[in-house]
């Protein structure tokens, strides 16, 4: 009966181990693709500004202020490197988004624009999107860091270089 144990417990050991490992792995990979659907849908409104920029500069060109504010905080944007720098740039991002829908009402004529309405339209449903891909990311963030932080996961995760997400909070 000993010698049964003596091989039924490692054999047990490694497959837990073989299982856990691939469940680190198959959550990582869902991690980084919820990171990549974030991206796609923050792209799509990086090529929304210039277009929002220059259909309301055509009405108020005075406002130049505002859309060199859009234009640096897009490329801000565009360069972050990480979920909080992404998501504190996208924030800013969109506070400049909002500075150029309040330059619009106060032009009759551009709130008429059918190119602004439809871009104004894009925008809310890139929005939607983008909230939409930022939940699911993060509810796959917080998924996987309970699975390689709850022992004994977390033994095997540390020892074979599996680490935590940072979580895509809007508020930076």
């Amino acid at each position: 009966m000993s010698q049964y144990l003596l091989i039924a417990v490692p054999a047990l050991g490694a497959l837990w181990a073989l299982i856990s490992y691939n469940r680190f792995v198959t959550m990582r990979n869902r991690c980084v693709n919820g990171w990549s659907q974030i991206d796609i849908q923050i792209m799509k409104r990086h090529e929304l500004v210039p277009k929002l920029v220059e259909t309301v500069s055509g009405y108020a060109a005075h406002e130049r202020e505002v859309f060199e504010r859009a234009a640096r905080l897009r490329s801000e944007s565009m360069a972050a490197t990480s979920p909080a720098a992404a998501a504190s740039a996208e924030e800013r991002l969109e506070g400049s988004i909002r500075a150029l829908i309040g330059v619009a009402e106060a032009y009759p004529g551009l709130k008429a624009d059918t190119v602004f309405l439809e871009l104004q339209r894009d925008l809310t449903r890139l929005e939607d999107d983008i909230r939409f891909a930022r939940q699911f990311y993060n509810d796959t963030v917080m998924r996987y860091n309970t699975l390689i932080g709850v022992f004994p996961n977390s033994l095997l995760a540390r020892a074979t270089g599996f680490s935590e997400r940072e979580f895509f909070y809007a508020g930076g």
